[in-house]
């Protein structure tokens, strides 16, 4: 996967966000998260595909992501797969955010959720969508580059 490194502790990945958006900067955040939702993100049951990024009140949050709850996680609370987490940035990395999103246009796209030092962390992209025919010239791109590898591998048996 090209321009985005695979974790070790990955626990999802929004391959839909790179097809979509192009990619301008990355950051990284905690989210806060409930028990239950912790349980469930170690057994991977997260999909960001659907998710994006809000800027609310002065605080980033987390809307559409859907974590699948453990059908063991809790007896006692009923766990809403699709609720809103609040990212938890410093007060210039949300200032930079605010003023990149009124100023540009731009949107913020959730693009992973990995494990480091044993807290859940998500990377988000501040993004500014593709137009179709940008999506078209990334996948002859891309066709190309594997015709190549190709062609270059059967050059070099023959």
């Amino acid at each position: 996967m090209a321009g985005m490194p695979e974790r070790a502790g990955t626990i999802a990945v929004n391959r839909k966000a790179r097809h979509d958006y192009f990619i301008e900067q990355r950051l990284e955040a905690g989210v806060a998260l409930q028990g239950w939702e912790v349980k469930a993100l170690r057994a991977g049951r997260l999909q960001l595909t659907e998710g994006y990024v809000l800027l609310k009140g002065g605080e980033a949050w987390l809307f559409g992501a859907h974590v699948s709850p453990l059908p063991t996680a809790s007896t006692h609370r009923i766990p809403d797969p699709t609720r809103n987490r609040k990212l938890l940035l410093h007060r210039r990395e949300i200032d930079a955010l605010i003023g990149a999103v009124e100023r540009k246009g731009a949107t913020l796209v959730p693009l992973a959720m990995y494990w480091k030092q044993g807290r859940a962390k998500l990377e988000i992209g501040l993004a500014r969508g593709k137009k179709q025919h940008d999506k078209r010239h990334d996948l002859k791109e891309r066709d190309w580059q594997r015709e190549k590898a190709r062609v270059m591998k059967s050059h070099r048996r023959g």
